[in-house]
């Protein structure tokens, strides 16, 4: 069940680099709060399955049903209730506001998973 797969990782090193690239230096109305949350649902789900071996659909689910949890957190407002209001970093990772368009942002990340898996395994089957 545990084991440690390299193109996973990479992959998850890559959009690491790329959300921190949007946190620090694009400010605007669509790609850091919309394409930095896809992003981030892929980027959770490629670190899980850097170190864990189980197939695609639970973990993908898993990651999908976390990312809900945290944007629950942020409804309740969890950053502040943690003392970490002061914090850019706890702000910006955790996040300080619920948002409908989040949940339907984890969601498109949670169909590109999904889709990028199954014509990864179609086009690596034919190899």
């Amino acid at each position: 069940m545990f084991t440690f797969r390299k193109i996973y990782f990479v992959f998850f090193i890559i959009l690491f680099i790329i959300e921190v690239l949007i946190a620090l230096y694009i400010h605007d109305n669509f790609v850091r709060p919309y394409i930095g949350d896809v992003l981030v649902v892929i980027l959770l789900y490629c670190f899980v399955k850097s170190f864990i071996k189980l197939p695609v659909t639970p973990v993908a689910i898993g990651v999908l049903i976390f990312s809900f949890l945290i944007e629950i957190l942020q409804y309740c407002n969890i950053v502040d209730r943690l003392g970490l209001g002061h914090s850019k970093l706890a702000r910006t990772v955790i996040g300080t506001s619920f948002a409908w368009e989040d949940i339907w942002a984890y969601i498109a990340g949670f169909i590109v998973i999904l889709v990028a898996e199954r014509f990864g395994n179609v086009k690596t089957k034919g190899r």
